[in-house]
């Protein structure tokens, strides 16, 4: 075989294309870390066990959609599907007694076996915050509002805030016995994946996509109706807070998290540019996971955000990247060897400093050069080698009525009055 292929559901990031996502995840990280949320990370491949507990053995996640393997320990190992499952564990290994409340964040690379289209891929990258050990409703408003003012930091259009609350655990366990009586009355109306769902995960119905279910649904008890006092005071302090910070909402009753250890605050951020497949950012708050995979009672709430769907929506000024400021045309031994050298000290000056490699002709040298809209340029030949000196002049739409300057490799004063002079004001005007 000698023509081999990426597989389905997964694409390969070239470097034009990686501008955008580098300065997508450049916003990103300047939003975390003025929200004082820290970095963590966790391997890619985890124990099975993990996410069978964590997400939940009766999800399509687990049953459908997992990349798993037995290693050479026979051991059975899941490349992630999501991050929450796995930063959990690493606050119980790690010791979640010594720090029980932390903000945290992580982005990479997550997998599911599912059918690949526009902003979901098998192998796909996803951004996770995660605020551990805070049981305030502030907490919940402050992780909304991170996420929000992400996506708007990023330019995305059409943005649209949809919340519900699942209450605490008793309040769902009322609301689950009256809704299961409602589904074996109404069982043979459902659509097929909605049977299927009635004795694994029966809240997941609430999410169905299937628009004869949905109509069904309309006449079935809602967990709104269930909930205790202190869940619905809870709610409304959430909707108040909201409207006073302006982000605007709209309760959706059939959004739900069909996992145990969700409770209270679930939400979903979607775009009208997406289409049908709206949804940006999904969170939720999940107070019995840690203490279910054998940690203390923890509360916790989270949300997490596909990369891919945020570069669709993302605007192409977020494509601008900063270009070549100083290109070195070289040619001849000695010159190859003091260029090297002098490309060193310039990247010493926070300079994107291109050396040209090829030993082609000046000509050809100069053609790149212009090719990649460089700034200015340095030549260094035989001559100039022999004389310990290199050209510098600005290239380009930069060098009209621009004259050539002669600087001596020894020179770093007049080297250092050259680039303030020259490029730096340009620079800091692109950034």
């Amino acid at each position: 075989m000698n023509n081999f292929k990426n597989l389905r559901g997964t694409v390969d990031l070239l470097p034009d294309q990686l501008i955008k996502w580098q300065n997508v995840e450049k916003i990103i990280k300047e939003q975390l870390f003025r929200s004082s949320v820290k970095e963590i990370r966790t391997p890619i491949l985890e124990m099975t066990e993990l996410f069978m507990r964590g997400i939940g053995e009766g999800t399509d996640v687990v049953s459908k959609e997992m990349y798993t393997f037995l290693d050479r320990g026979e051991r059975s190992c899941t490349l992630r599907p999501e991050g929450t499952a796995s930063v959990a564990r690493a606050l119980i290994q790690n010791g979640i007694k010594t720090k029980p409340s932390q903000k945290l964040w992580y982005m990479g690379p997550m997998f599911r076996y599912e059918r690949p289209q526009a902003g979901r891929q098998r192998q796909f990258h996803q951004l996770g915050v995660e605020y551990v050990g805070y049981k305030s409703s502030r907490s919940d408003i402050e992780i909304i509002t991170l996420a929000w003012d992400i996506l708007e930091k990023l330019g995305i259009k059409e943005l649209n805030l949809e919340i519900n609350t699942l209450g605490d655990h008793n309040d769902r366990l009322s609301f689950q016995k009256a809704f299961l009586k409602w589904l074996e009355v109404n069982k043979n109306s459902l659509d097929l994946d909605s049977q299927n769902r009635i004795d694994k995960n029966p809240l997941r119905i609430l999410d169905t996509k299937d628009i004869q279910t949905k109509k069904i649904l309309e006449d079935a008890p809602r967990l709104i109706d269930f909930l205790s006092e202190k869940s619905i005071n809870r709610y409304l302090s959430i909707k108040e807070k909201l409207k006073l910070l302006k982000i605007p909402f709209i309760e959706n009753f059939n959004l739900v998290r069909g996992l145990d250890y969700y409770t209270h605050t679930a939400f979903e951020i979607t775009s009208g540019a997406l289409g049908s497949q709206s949804t940006v950012c999904g969170g939720g708050r999940y107070d019995n996971l840690i203490s279910q995979m054998g940690g203390i009672e923890t509360p916790a709430i989270g949300f997490a955000i596909g990369l891919e769907r945020l570069i669709l929506l993302s605007g192409n000024e977020l494509e601008e990247n900063r270009g070549t400021d100083i290109y070195i045309v070289n040619k001849g031994f000695d010159a190859e060897t003091l260029a090297i050298s002098l490309s060193r000290r310039l990247r010493n000056y926070d300079l994107i400093t291109e050396l040209d490699l090829s030993g082609a002709s000046f000509s050809k040298q100069f053609k790149k050069a212009n090719k990649l809209n460089s700034k200015s340029i340095i030549v260094i030949g035989d001559d100039e080698a022999l004389r310990n000196e290199f050209v510098i002049r600005l290239f380009g739409e930069n060098s009209l009525d621009n004259k050539e300057d002669k600087i001596s490799f020894d020179d770093s004063i007049k080297l250092e009055k050259w680039i303030s002079k020259n490029l730096l004001a340009t620079i800091t005007s692109e950034n």
